[in-house]
C-alpha cells in the first residue's frame, strides 16, 4: 500500500442519521449477482460490465423523482452489442431498459434488472443535404447537434429546454417538444428515417427501400399484426376521429396510435410508433431527421402581467401575430430565477401574483423583422402590463445578451425553482396540455387544487402551445406527503381529461407516473389497443415493463424516492444532470450528479453499513481524485452547485495534518520550490523522458499516485532563467507572469520570443507597455493549493499575491495582467475566501485582467497587422469560460489567422494544473473527442492561453499548442 494513501473513513458521515426507507439493502453490498454478472462479463468483456455497488447506485437515479437500482449496467459499443443483450435477456427471461442522458422526469430511463448505458459510444452527427437533413447517432446531445446544423443556418425542430445535457435518442423515444416544437416541429413531424433494433434483434433502417420486404422475411407475425391493428383502427370511424383529435394538442401519453394511420406499412408504422415509445419497442440506434431554419433575425420581449390568467388571456393574441414562442412564467418562477446567474436581483421581490410571457418572433431577414416587430407593437398596446420592479421595461428588444438571458430565466424553470425547494424533499414535474383556447381557464384551476392540496404553486410551460408546467414538493419519507400526492394527482388528473380534454403528458411522455391514469384519459378501447400493440412488437415483455403500460392504480407512488440531506453546497441538486456532457470525468468515472447521487445513498444508510462501505472505498478514486475541479458543472447547473469546490473539500478532509503543514512550507518557501522546479525541468531534457518515467512511476506507487505526478513527454523544456526587462516608468499596466510560464518554456521547436517576451513586446508595440515587478519568483496564484485542498497552504499564497499585487499596482492604480486564465481566474475570484479581512479590503482595489481581454480590447485596436496565418484551432479553457472571455480569445486568433475553428466538442482538457500528470487517464478521456476533431484536418496554428492546458492538448492531439498571444507577436513583428 502506498505510504501516504488516504483513508475513507474521514469521509464516513457522522452524524447520526434514521436509515432511509428506500436504502440500498445490504445484500447489494457486493454488487451484481451470480451468474448474471459473469455470463454478461463472457457475452461482452469486462470492460462492458459494470457491477460494483456504486456503480449501480449511480445509475440508479435520473432527473424523476423515482430511483430503482438495476441488477446490472452494460456500456454496449454497437449494434451486436445491443442485439447479443436483447438475445441473452430473452433467453434468460430478463428485463431490458434503456438510458441515455438520464434528464427524462418520469423514471423512462430507470430499470430495475439490466440497465444499458447508451450514451457512452453512441454520440455522432453526419450533415446530409447541405444542412437540409443530419444523421445523428442516439447519444448526441440536442445542444452539440444544433452546434454543427447552426453553420449550415439550420436546426433541429425538437428545443427541450434540457437541450444541454437531454440526447437525441432520448428526445425522440419521448416525443419530446420543448419551446417552439408544437404539434408541427415535433420528432414525430420531423423525423426522415430511424434506424432500430427490435426486441428480437432486428435491426430495421426505414429509410431503406427494402426494409419492408425484409421486416416480412425477418417478423411476418410482427407485420401481420400490425395490419391487423391498423384495419382495426381504420374500421372504426369514432376511434379514428378521437385519434386524430388527441394529436391536436401536445400529448406524449401512451403509444402514438396516429401512426396507424399514417403508415401503410408495417415499416412505416412502426416508424411513427418508436417516436414516443420510451425505448418499449426496440433501441433507436440513428435518427434521420429533416431540420429547419435558423431564422437569425431575432425579437424577443418579457412582459409582465398582474395575475397568470392575465397573462394566459393574452396568449392568443401573439399566436395570431406570428409568434415563434409564447412561453409563460409565474411569480414564483420568476423570484426562484433569481439564483440563476444574469437575472436580475430585484425579481426576488416580484408579488406572488405576478406573471410573465417571454415573447419571441424569429425571421429569416430584416424587412420579416420589421414586420414581426410592428405586429407585436400593435398587441402590447392593447395590453394591461405591470413593472413591479425596476428592471422591468416590458420592451421588445433585439439584444443578444438580454435575449438570452430571459431564456435562461425560464428554462431553468425545473431547475431553479426545484433548487429552491425545501431541504429534504422529492421534486416531482408534472407536464400536460389543453386547448390554447382554453389556457386561462387551465391555471386558474390548477392553482385552486395546489392550494386545496397545500402545495405552493410553481407554473411555467409553453403557452402558445397550451402546455404547463408544474412542480411539486413533498418528502417522500413520510406516509402522509405521499398520501397527499397521491390524492392531488387523482384530482389534477380527473380535472385535465374531465374538464379539459386535455393530454396528462404533452411532452414528457408517460413515464411511470402517468401509466396508471391512461386508461383515464384515452378510454378503454384505445388503451386496449396499446397494449396489443406492445404485445405485437414485444411479445416476451423485455423491453421496459411498467414505463409506458401498468394496470397497478399505485404504480406512480411505487419507487419514490427520498432526497437525505448532503453537504450544504450540494444539497439543492435535483439529479436533472445538466451537469454532465461538461464534466471531465463523465466518460471516466462519475459527473457530478453522480458525486451527489453517491453522497445521499451514504446518508441513506445507518452507519458502518457494508454499502455505505462499498461506496466509500470507491468514491476516492472515482468521485474525488478524478474530479478535475474545473467547476464548469457550476457554469451548467441552473442554481450554481459546484461540485468541484465539494470535491476540493473533501481532498482537504482528507490530508493529515502533516500533510498541510508540508504544503503550508511550500508556499512559505515557493521561491526556493519554483527555482528547484525549473532547475529540474531544464535537466529533464538531459536525462530523457523514459527513466523520468520510471523514476516518478516508481514514486508513485511508494507515495500514492495523487501526490505524485507522472513524468510526461509532452512536458516542454524550462522557460529563459530570467524574465525580460521592463520599466515601471510610463508602464500602462502591470505584466504577471504565472508561474507556469516562469518554469515551462514553449512548445518543442519553438524558435519565437517566450510567452513573456511576446507580451512585452506586443503592448510596447501598440504604444502600452507593461512592467514586470523584479519580485515576482516566489508568488503564484495560489491554484496549486486550491485545487488540491490544501487550505494552509492557499491561505499562504492567496494573502502573499493580493499583498504583492496592491504594492505592484500602486494601490489598484493600474492593472494587473495575468497571462494564464487560470491564473487570472485564481487571483480574481478564487483566492478571495482565504484572505484576511484587510487584504480582501486590498483585494477590492485590484483590476485584475487576463491577457486575452488584455490583448484583444486594448492592444488590437492600436496594433498592424502585418501577416497571417492560414487556419488555427482554439482550446478555450474552462478558466475562459468562467472568467467570459472566450471571445476575446477569438477576437485575437482572428486578428492572426485567416479561418479559427473552436471545435464542437471542445471543453475541459482535466489537465487542471498537474491533475493531467496524476491521472493522464482523465485528460485522455476529457480530451478524446475534442482530440479526434482536432486531428480530423490539418491546422497551421494551435492556439490557447494557459500553459498546463496547452501541455494537455499536446498530449491529446500530438500537435504543438501555444499562446494566441505568442501568435499576435508574431503577427505585429516588423
Amino acid at each position: 500500500m502506498p505510504l501516504l494513501e488516504p483513508k475513507p473513513e474521514v469521509l464516513r458521515p457522522g452524524a447520526a442519521r434514521t436509515p432511509s426507507p428506500d436504502r440500498v439493502p445490504d445484500v447489494r453490498a457486493t454488487g451484481t449477482p451470480e451468474p448474471l454478472r459473469g455470463e454478461l462479463t463472457a457475452l461482452l468483456g469486462p470492460k462492458k460490465v459494470l457491477w460494483t455497488v456504486s456503480d449501480l447506485v449511480k445509475y440508479a437515479s435520473d432527473a424523476s423523482p423515482y430511483r430503482f437500482v438495476p441488477q446490472v449496467v452494460v456500456v454496449p459499443e454497437d449494434i451486436d452489442d445491443i442485439s447479443a443483450i436483447l438475445s441473452y435477456a430473452h433467453g434468460k427471461g430478463r428485463e431490458v431498459v434503456f438510458r441515455a442522458a438520464g434528464t427524462s422526469l418520469n423514471g423512462q430511463a430507470q430499470g430495475e434488472d439490466i440497465l444499458v448505458d447508451v450514451r457512452h459510444h453512441w454520440a455522432g452527427i453526419e450533415v446530409l443535404d447541405d444542412g437540409a437533413r443530419a444523421r445523428i447517432r442516439p447519444g448526441t446531445t440536442v445542444m452539440r447537434a444544433n452546434a454543427t446544423l447552426a453553420r449550415y443556418g439550420r436546426l433541429l425542430g425538437p428545443d427541450p429546454a434540457s437541450a444541454i445535457a437531454c440526447t437525441i435518442g432520448g428526445v425522440v423515444a419521448n416525443n419530446a417538444s420543448g419551446m417552439t416544437a408544437g404539434t408541427t416541429r415535433n420528432s414525430y413531424r420531423t423525423v426522415a428515417s430511424l434506424t432500430f433494433v427490435l426486441p428480437s434483434g432486428t435491426v430495421v433502417d426505414t429509410a431503406d427501400p427494402a426494409a419492408d420486404e425484409l421486416l416480412a422475411h425477418a417478423e411476418p407475425q410482427l407485420c401481420e399484426g400490425l395490419l391487423a391493428l391498423k384495419a382495426e383502427i381504420e374500421a372504426d370511424a369514432e376511434l379514428t376521429a378521437r385519434i386524430r383529435a388527441k394529436y391536436e394538442i401536445k400529448n406524449t401519453n401512451g403509444y402514438r396510435l396516429d401512426a396507424f394511420l399514417d403508415g401503410s406499412t408495417p415499416v412505416q408504422i412502426l416508424r411513427g410508433l418508436m417516436v414516443g415509445s420510451e425505448g418499449t419497442f426496440g433501441f433507436i440506434s440513428e435518427v434521420v431527421f429533416d431540420t429547419l431554419p435558423l431564422d437569425r433575425k431575432v425579437s424577443s420581449a418579457l412582459l409582465f402581467f398582474p395575475s397568470l390568467t392575465a397573462a394566459a388571456a393574452a396568449v392568443p393574441r401573439f399566436n395570431e401575430a406570428g409568434a415563434i414562442a409564447v412561453e409563460l412564467m409565474d411569480g414564483n418562477t420568476l423570484r426562484a430565477s433569481v439564483s440563476v446567474q444574469g437575472v436580475p436581483a430585484d425579481w426576488a421581490e416580484l408579488p406572488k401574483e405576478t406573471a410573465a410571457l417571454l415573447v419571441e418572433f424569429r425571421a429569416p431577414d430584416e424587412p420579416g423583422q420589421e414586420a414581426y416587430e410592428r405586429a407585436a407593437a400593435a398587441v402590447v398596446e392593447g395590453l394591461d402590463l405591470v413593472a413591479p420592479v425596476a428592471s422591468v421595461t416590458n420592451e421588445f428588444t433585439r439584444e443578444a445578451k438580454v435575449i438570452s438571458g430571459y431564456w435562461k430565466a425560464r428554462k431553468a424553470f425545473v431547475t431553479a425553482v426545484g433548487g429552491s425547494r425545501p431541504s429534504g424533499t422529492t421534486l416531482i414535474t408534472e407536464d400536460f396540455a389543453v386547448p390554447p383556447s382554453l389556457l386561462a381557464d387551465a391555471c386558474e384551476a390548477l392553482l385552486r387544487l395546489q392550494a386545496e392540496h397545500g402545495f405552493d404553486a410553481a407554473v411555467a410551460g409553453h403557452a402558445a402551445h397550451g402546455n404547463l408546467h408544474f412542480l411539486l414538493a413533498f418528502d417522500a419519507a413520510k406516509p402522509s406527503d405521499v398520501d397527499r400526492y397521491a390524492a392531488f394527482m387523482d384530482d389534477f388528473c380527473r380535472l385535465t381529461v374531465e374538464r379539459f380534454d386535455g393530454s396528462l403528458k404533452a411532452e414528457h411522455a408517460t413515464g411511470r407516473n402517468i401509466a396508471p391514469f391512461l386508461e383515464l384519459e384515452w378510454g378503454p378501447k384505445a388503451t386496449e389497443l396499446m397494449w396489443r400493440t406492445k404485445q405485437v412488437i414485444d411479445p416476451d415483455g423485455v423491453l421496459a415493463p411498467r414505463i409506458v403500460l401498468d394496470r397497478d392504480p399505485k404504480a406512480h407512488l411505487r419507487g419514490l424516492k427520498t432526497i437525505p440531506e448532503v453537504e450544504l453546497i450540494a444539497d439543492p441538486c435535483i439529479e436533472c444532470g445538466f451537469c454532465e456532457p461538461t464534466c471531465p470525468s463523465h466518460d471516466l468515472t462519475t459527473s457530478p450528479r453522480q458525486r451527489i447521487v453517491l453522497r445521499r445513498e451514504m446518508m441513506r444508510q445507518p452507519g458502518g453499513s457494508p454499502v455505505e462501505t462499498g461506496l466509500l472505498d470507491a468514491y476516492g478514486y472515482e468521485a474525488i481524485d478524478t474530479c478535475a475541479g474545473d467547476s464548469t458543472c457550476k457554469l451548467a447547473c441552473p442554481v450554481g452547485i459546484d461540485t468541484g469546490a465539494m470535491m476540493k473539500d473533501f481532498r482537504h478532509q482528507r490530508h493529515s495534518p502533516r500533510e498541510e503543514r508540508i504544503a503550508a512550507l511550500t508556499a512559505r518557501n515557493f521561491k526556493a520550490v519554483e527555482a528547484s522546479a525549473r532547475l529540474a525541468v531544464a535537466a529533464a531534457d538531459r536525462i530523457g523522458d523514459r527513466l523520468l518515467e520510471t523514476v516518478t512511476g516508481l514514486a508513485r506507487k511508494a507515495v500514492r499516485p495523487d501526490l505524485v505526478p507522472e513524468w510526461l513527454p509532452e512536458i516542454p523544456g524550462a522557460a529563459p532563467r530570467k524574465l525580460p526587462r521592463t520599466s515601471r516608468v510610463g508602464a500602462s499596466a502591470v505584466y504577471y507572469p504565472a508561474c507556469v510560464n516562469r518554469i515551462f518554456g514553449g512548445p518543442e521547436g519553438h524558435r519565437g520570443p517566450s510567452l513573456p517576451q511576446a507580451v512585452v513586446a506586443v503592448s510596447a508595440r501598440a504604444g502600452k507597455p507593461v512592467w514586470i515587478p523584479d519580485d515576482v519568483a516566489g508568488t503564484c496564484c495560489s491554484t496549486i493549493w486550491h485545487s488540491k485542498g490544501y487550505d494552509e497552504g492557499n491561505v499562504v499564497m492567496a494573502n502573499r499575491i493580493v499583498e504583492a499585487a496592491w504594492g505592484w499596482t500602486a494601490g489598484g492604480k493600474l492593472p494587473l495582467v495575468v497571462d494564464a486564465s487560470s491564473c487570472t481566474l485564481g487571483i480574481a475570484h478564487e483566492v478571495v475566501p482565504y484572505l484576511t479581512e484587510d487584504n480582501r479590503e486590498l483585494h477590492r482595489d485590484l483590476t485584475v485582467v487576463d491577457s486575452l481581454v488584455w490583448a484583444a480590447d486594448e492592444l488590437l485596436p492600436e496594433l498592424t497587422i502585418l501577416r497571417k496565418t492560414g487556419s488555427a484551432v482554439l482550446h478555450p479553457t474552462c478558466s475562459m469560460q468562467h472568467l467570459g472571455d472566450v471571445e476575446q480569445l477569438r477576437a485575437v486568433a482572428e486578428a492572426c489567422a485567416e479561418e479559427v475553428v473552436v471545435p464542437d466538442d471542445a471543453g475541459c482538457c482535466a489537465f487542471a494544473g498537474d491533475r493531467g500528470m496524476l491521472h493522464k487517464e482523465l485528460t485522455a478521456s476529457a480530451t478524446a473527442k475534442e482530440a479526434a476533431e482536432v486531428n480530423s484536418r490539418e491546422y497551421d496554428a494551435y492556439l490557447s492561453a494557459n500553459r498546463m492546458c496547452e501541455i494537455g492538448m499536446d498530449r491529446a492531439t500530438g500537435r504543438a499548442y501555444h499562446s494566441v498571444l505568442m501568435e499576435l507577436e508574431r503577427a505585429t513583428r516588423p
